[in-house]
């Protein structure tokens, strides 16, 4: 059987397990770029050595081709996702197939755990300065000017619902507006997938990120119909999670702040709930974690910045007793 063919059978057999449409999307996209390497041979004639040549590929060969334009080189964690789509791949197989594992002596590649890097206050007011007005204009006939972007309560909206939630960039896309509720704050997340990755839960939106949404929501003449998207682009297509990432990206270009992804506000809405005495076990439910190891890294974190405040505070040591 070809490999290609293998990998159609794969794909099918994962999304009826109920994997995430995102995940099957990225499998698909690594397996492809496996079978596209390797001329698609025969399953059952890939070796494992085949398979060290294309990892090797990723790390010095491949030019990736984003959106963005962006053709630096994969990082770790993306050539480590690519080892993990293989491994399910040949787990599949060795299973409906009865083909050798040739992932078998290849061990994941090592990453390092990532940063996690919060906002500031700072750089969160730049940030929703971004969505409100445009770059300044400047003509020969007139005074330099600005003018309140067409998508400033929609962009304003979605930043303070990423703050003030910690939902990931896929669940704030699949929200509907019959989940959030105005008047309480409370957003129902229904997960979707597996439910590894986002887990059916109960988050909540304060006053300001309530106000900001009923402004939004206002604009739209579908604002009260319980089943049309949360958050739309500009031609009323619901927005997906690469949107709302491209979205962050543009607006922290424009507001000066770099690294600006939408992973990095559930960041600094976690270890600032930490901050203000929020306990763990809630936020473990708030994130939708599955079990407390991501959380008790925002503890340390917050913890770190508790011994740092308190070095720079100290009477003790500044008041020189």
């Amino acid at each position: 059987m070809q490999l290609s063919r293998a990998i159609r059978g794969f794909l099918l057999a994962r999304s009826a397990d109920g994997l995430s449409e995102n995940t099957l999307i990225d499998y698909e996209r690594t397996l492809r770029t496996v079978a596209a390497f390797l001329a698609d041979p025969d399953i059952e004639a890939v070796t494992t050595d085949d398979l060290r040549r294309y990892l090797d590929h990723l790390r010095r060969d491949y030019v990736p081709t984003r959106m963005s334009g962006d053709a630096s080189p994969l990082s770790p964690k993306t050539i480590k996702n690519h080892w993990i789509a293989l491994a399910s791949f040949y787990k599949w197989a060795a299973r409906e197939l009865g083909v050798d594992n040739a992932l078998a002596g290849i061990k994941p590649p090592q990453t390092s755990q990532a940063t996690v890097e919060p906002f500031t206050q700072d750089e969160v007011q730049a940030i929703l300065k971004a969505c409100e007005r445009t770059k300044t204009a400047s003509t020969e006939q007139r005074l330099p000017f600005t003018m309140r972007r067409p998508t400033a309560a929609r962009d304003r909206a979605l930043i303070l619902l990423l703050l003030d939630t910690g939902l990931r960039a896929s669940e704030c896309a699949k929200l509907t507006v019959g989940d959030v509720d105005l008047g309480t704050g409370e957003v129902t997340v229904k997960g979707f997938g597996s439910g590894r990755k986002s887990r059916p839960r109960h988050v909540y939106l304060g006053r300001v990120s309530r106000t900001a949404l009923w402004r939004y929501l206002g604009q739209r003449e579908d604002g009260e119909d319980a089943s049309a998207p949360l958050f739309v682009s500009v031609d009323s297509r619901p927005m997906n999670r690469t949107s709302i990432r491209q979205l962050c990206k543009k607006l922290g270009t424009r507001a000066g702040v770099s690294r600006c992804y939408p992973h990095r506000f559930r960041h600094t809405f976690a270890i600032t709930y930490l901050r203000n005495g929020g306990d763990v076990f809630t936020l473990q439910r708030l994130l939708g974690h599955s079990s407390l190891d991501m959380v008790q890294r925002y503890v340390r974190l917050a913890s770190a910045d508790d011994a740092a405040a308190h070095r720079k505070a100290s009477p003790a040591d500044n008041w020189r007793l």
